[in-house]
C-alpha cells in the first residue's frame, strides 16, 4: 500500500511517499514560513520526487495530534482536501506515538514530549514500541512522577526537550538521555510506519484532529463570557 503521509504537528512541517518497503519521497522544513505556506509545495515536491501522482496511491496518512492548535488544523483540513479530490481513505497518526518511533530502538522507556507551554507538556511514554501511558497534557514534574516507576532509563525526545532539558536533568539525573539533535523531531516516514503497520483507514469525514485541551480562542471566549455575565 502506498501512501502520502502529512505532518504539521510540531515545529517541522513534513510529507512523504512511502509503502512498507521502501520511502520514495521524504521532505522536513522548520523555517520562518508558516505550515501554510510551506505544506503544499512540500506535498507536491514529494509526489515529483517518488514519481507518482495523488490518483495512484491507496491512502494519505496525517499526523492528528496532539500538538500545535494551528498546526495540527493545516494538516488534518490539507489531508480531508487532498483525500475528499482523489477520493483516497484517510489514516491517523498519533503524534507522541510517531515520536517515539522516530527515536530508533532504545533499551529503556521512551518519552516522546510536546511543550504544551505554561510549563506543561504533552507526553507518553512507550517501551520497544508498546505503549505505556496515554497521551496527557500535565505539568512536566507531575509527568515525570508518573513515568518514573515504569523503567531506571528515560529517552526524551521532540520540542519539549530544549525547553525543560535542565529541569529534566535536575529530576531524574543519570536516569534521563536526550535525543541527538539531529533525531529530536518527528519524521514523517516514521508516522508513515504506523499507518501502514495499523492500517486503520477511515473517511475523509471522520478524520479529526486531537486536541488534549481547548485552544486558546475556546479559553479566551468563554472567559469573555463569563465577564460579560459578571
Amino acid at each position: 500500500m502506498k501512501i502520502l503521509v502529512i505532518d504539521t504537528s510540531g515545529p517541522v512541517c513534513g510529507a512523504a511517499v512511502m509503502d512498507e518497503e521502501k520511502v520514495y519521497s521524504e521532505f522536513t522544513a522548520q523555517n520562518r514560513n508558516t505550515h501554510s505556506a510551506s505544506l503544499m509545495p512540500m506535498v507536491e515536491a514529494a509526489l515529483h520526487a517518488a514519481g507518482t501522482e495523488l490518483k495512484e496511491l491507496d491512502a494519505i496518512a496525517a499526523v492528528t495530534g496532539p500538538g500545535s492548535f494551528t498546526g495540527v488544523r493545516i494538516g488534518v483540513a490539507t489531508a480531508k482536501g487532498l483525500a475528499h479530490g482523489a477520493g483516497l481513505p484517510c489514516i491517523p497518526v498519533d503524534a507522541l506515538e510517531a515520536l517515539s518511533a522516530s527515536a530508533g530502538r532504545f533499551e529503556g522507556i521512551v518519552c516522546p514530549i510536546q511543550d504544551a507551554r505554561a510549563g506543561q507538556v504533552y507526553g507518553a511514554a512507550f517501551r520497544n514500541g508498546e505503549r505505556l501511558t496515554g497521551d496527557a497534557p500535565m505539568k512536566l514534574e507531575d509527568f515525570l512522577e508518573t513515568v518514573r516507576p515504569l523503567g531506571d532509563r528515560f529517552l526524551f525526545i521532540g520540542d519539549g526537550v530544549p525547553v525543560h532539558r535542565e529541569r529534566i536533568a535536575e529530576m531524574l539525573g543519570k536516569q534521563a538521555v536526550f535525543a541527538e539533535t539531529h533525531m529530536g523531531f518527528l519524521r514523517p516516514s516514521a508516522a508513515g510506519m504506523i499507518a501502514l503497520k495499523k492500517g486503520s483507514r477511515t473517511d475523509y469525514l471522520n478524520l479529526q484532529a486531537t486536541y488534549l485541551r481547548p485552544p486558546n480562542a475556546q479559553k479566551n471566549k468563554k472567559l469573555l463570557e463569563a465577564m460579560a455575565r459578571e
